[in-house]
Parts: structure tokens; C-alpha cells; sequence
């Protein structure tokens, strides 16, 4: 099989070929296609590739290493894909300091994908996600498109407009919270049935069962249990009693916004300040010194690992991340696991961004939203879900449709949906600090303009 991974100059990619490389099954991918913008980050990547695959060649017993092409033509890198990942980052990490920077100079909060901040990446990026689309529909109509792109829930909406029931989104954060409080309980999180639905970076863990009984009450009265989950410590065991369910840490900025925002605007540089001066490092090292690309990978990787949502930690006296975090992976296992059921067979159960249907109450059909899939040879399908209480639901609602305001502002390129957006959001709160967002990232961000301008 060929997979295609479209942003294939992104840091993260080496993790989705360390995965593969530890794959036996059949069919197997034997050849990776990265695409990406830029001919300098293919570069460097495939060099951090070439040493995971030079120590899986010195494995006994392994399979050869699939085979690495590189390519800055989109319709190259599509041809022939029986699956393609999509991950790309429209406008570069500088972009995302925009994101970000700009919300903070009105006061309001900055984060790549809740907020303003995840309203901007959207209206940049839905144009290039259904442009993708298309081109996979025409050159690659049966493969399937596992979308990682940011806001995923958003993003992954936007392309079934093209691509209909043939792409899902993923993302590892469900995926980690369920392992945590597995874990927590002494419990083998394979073994697990989690009750978790949203959106995604906006759902709740319900309930977990074992063995025909659910867990979770008996772990949200057990003081110690909750210490060694971290999102009990990032919200607090009094209020994740209170809600009856585990967050997802991305609703930290939604239940305590103020105190994000605070830690936010006092740590001095943005999440994604630190992570453009540390990929900019990185990338420089790797090309002036490409031998010790895969030594300088993991020292970055270990970096970003540990500072992530280090503001919010940090706000919240939540601790350092758990070193099992550190090293259990997420999205390149989900992706694999993806990957493999629906191209051999069997049956599985992963939390996975969909086409509601009727799953979850409350929601339009076509909305895609964030539940614990069937996955088979034939296809993906919701696990019907019980209906949100009134207070998560009305959340999920009002964030909904901020997506797809975002989504319709991009295709049309209409403004005023774009302030609409903007205004919807929760975490604005004012129809003027809407409009002045809008105005802040059209002047910073090109390809945020652009949608605007072309439209005329």
C-alpha cells in the first residue's frame, strides 16, 4: 500500500513512520509519499526517517522499512494513495503565533484551536482542506483520508462536503483521558469501554465500563485515584464531582478562562511562540548537520512533549506530565490502528470524529462530532450515544455553530460571517471585539486575507 501524508515536512511525521515500522500485518504500507510546501522541512524529515529506518534495518526479524519519496506536488503525492494523512498547517507555526498573539492583544484568550484562535485557523485553512479534497476525490477516489489538521472536528466537516463518509478525523486526546483513568483505576485500558462524546477538544468522559459495571463513580470519589489522573488535577476533584464526568483537558479554557488567560499573558511567549523558535532551531541544526537528524528529533520531541498546555498545568498546581504520558504516543497509534482495521479486516472501537447521524442528540445529522466508533473493513460508524446534559450540550451547541459559521465564511468568503464566527464564540463574548479580530488577523495573516480578498 502507499500512504500519502500531506504537511510531510511537519514535525511530527517521524512518529507516524515510527509506527509503521513496527507494523507486520497484510497489507502492509510499503511506500510513504510526503508532500509538503516546503522542499527545506522534506528535507530535514526524511533525514530523521533515513535513521529510524537505518535502526529498524539492525532490528532482527524486522520487516524492511517502507520506501520514502518526497514531493512538493500535491497531485504527485496523491496518486496512487490507498490512504492519505492530512496534517498540514496553512500559513506555518508563524501563522499560529498570530492565532494567538492577536486574541491576546484584545483580551481575549489565544490558543491554536479553542477560541478566536481556532476560529482564524479554520477560515485559512477550509479552503486549502476542500481544494485537498478534491484532488483526492479525482486522482485517489478509494483512498481514505485520515485528517489530523487542526480544528480536526472543523476541518474534517468541511471535506465530507467532497469526500463524504471517506474521511475521518482523529485526534489523541479522548485516547489519552480514557488510558489515564484506566489507569488510575489499575485497570487495562484495552479492556475498557469508554462513554465519551462532544466535540472535538470539547467532550466529556461519562462513564468507563468494566466487565458490565461502570468505573468512573467509584474513581471520582477515590481522592487518591483522581491524583493520578491529570485532568482531575487540572480542574480538581471537587468540580470533575460536580460535573459527574472526566473533561477533556481542552475544557480548561471554558471553565476557567480567566485563569488561563492570565497564564497565558504572564508566561511571556505564546505556546506557539515557543514551539516556532524551537522548530526553527530544529529544522537549522538538522540541515547544517543532517548525520545527527534523528538525535536532534528526539531532543526536540522530549522538549515539546513536556511543555505541553505547560501554562495551564502550571496555573492550575496540576504537576509535570505523567512520564507514562510521555511515552505512550497518540495520534500515530490511533491513525495506525485506523489504517490497518480498514484496510484488513476485524472489528475495533475507536473515539473518532464522524458524521452524527442520530448518535448524539441534539445535533444536526450532518454535524461531525466526537464518539466511540465501530470501525470495520466496511466503513466507520457511531456508537448511539445518551444525550448530553443540559450544560454540556448547550456548550456543544454554541461551539458547533461557530464551526460551521467558520466553515461558510470560508467557502464564501463573506466577512460578516467571519465576525459572526467570531461574535458566536464563547470565549468572545462582544460583536465589537469580534470585528476587531477579524481586522487583527487579516493584517497578520496572508492566507487568512486572502479568502476575503479572492472572494471579490
Amino acid at each position: 500500500m502507499r500512504l500519502t501524508i500531506l504537511g510531510g515536512g511537519g514535525f511530527r511525521v517521524p512518529l507516524v513512520y515510527g509506527a509503521l515500522l513496527g507494523d507486520t500485518g497484510r497489507p502492509r504500507v510499503e511506500e510513504v509519499v510526503l508532500y509538503d510546501v516546503s522542499a527545506e522541512r522534506l528535507a530535514v524529515v526524511r533525514h530523521v526517517l533515513a535513521g529510524l529506518a537505518e535502526l529498524a534495518e539492525l532490528a532482527e526479524g524486522r520487516e524492511a522499512p517502507p520506501r520514502v519519496r518526497v514531493t512538493t506536488d500535491l497531485d504527485e503525492a496523491l496518486r496512487g494513495a490507498a490512504f492519505v494523512f492530512s496534517a498540514i498547517r496553512v500559513g506555518g507555526p508563524e501563522a499560529r503565533t498570530a492565532d494567538e498573539r492577536v486574541a491576546l492583544d484584545l483580551g481575549v484568550l489565544g490558543q491554536e484551536t479553542t477560541g478566536p484562535g481556532g476560529v482564524a485557523y479554520g477560515l485559512r485553512t477550509v479552503p486549502v482542506a476542500l481544494h485537498v479534497a478534491e484532488r483526492v476525490a479525482a486522482l485517489a477516489p478509494d483512498a481514505w483520508v485520515i485528517n489530523f489538521t487542526n480544528p480536526a472536528g472543523m476541518i474534517t466537516e468541511a471535506m465530507r462536503r467532497v469526500l463524504g463518509d471517506r474521511v475521518v478525523g482523529i485526534c489523541d486526546s479522548p485516547v489519552g483521558l480514557v488510558r489515564r483513568a484506566a489507569r488510575a483505576l489499575g485497570l487495562d485500558p484495552a479492556r475498557v469501554v469508554p462513554d465519551y462524546a462532544g466535540l472535538n477538544h470539547l467532550g466529556w468522559l461519562r462513564g468507563l465500563w468494566h466487565e458490565g459495571r461502570d468505573v468512573l463513580p467509584g474513581l471520582l470519589a477515590d481522592d487518591a485515584a483522581l491524583a493520578g489522573v491529570e485532568e482531575a488535577r487540572l480542574f480538581g476533584a471537587d468540580w470533575v464531582r460536580t460535573l459527574g464526568a472526566l473533561p477533556n483537558e481542552y475544557l480548561y479554557y471554558y471553565y476557567f478562562g480567566r485563569e488561563a488567560l492570565a497564564a497565558i499573558t504572564g508566561g511571556g511567549r505564546t505556546r506557539g511562540e515557543t514551539l516556532l523558535e524551537q522548530q526553527e532551531r530544529f529544522y537549522a541544526t538538522v540541515t547544517r548537520d543532517p548525520a545527527n537528524a534523528l538525535r536532534e528529533w528526539r531532543r526536540a520531541r522530549r522538549e515539546r512533549d513536556e511543555s505541553y498546555m505547560a501554562e495551564t498545568r502550571e496555573s492550575a498546581q496540576a504537576g509535570e506530565r505523567d512520564e507514562e504520558d510521555l511515552t505512550a504516543g497518540g495520534y500515530e497509534g490511533i491513525a495506525l490502528a485506523l489504517m490497518t482495521t480498514l484496510s484488513r479486516g476485524g472489528c475495533t472501537t475507536m473515539i473518532l470524529n464522524v458524521r452524527n447521524g442520530s448518535a448524539l442528540p441534539g445535533l444536526p445529522p450532518d454535524a461531525v462530532v466526537e464518539l466511540p466508533c465501530v470501525v470495520e473493513a466496511a466503513g466507520v460508524r457511531p456508537v448511539a450515544a445518551a444525550p448530553l446534559p443540559g450544560p454540556f450540550l448547550g456548550l456543544v451547541q454554541q461551539v458547533k455553530a461557530v464551526e460551521r459559521l467558520t466553515i461558510e465564511a470560508a467557502v464564501t468568503g463573506s466577512p460578516s460571517l467571519a465576525v459572526q464566527a467570531f461574535a458566536t464564540h464563547p470565549l468572545v463574548g462582544s460583536v465589537s471585539t469580534a470585528r476587531r479580530l477579524l481586522q487583527g488577523y487579516r493584517a497578520r495573516i496572508p492566507a487568512l486575507d486572502a479568502v476575503f480578498t479572492s472572494a471579490r
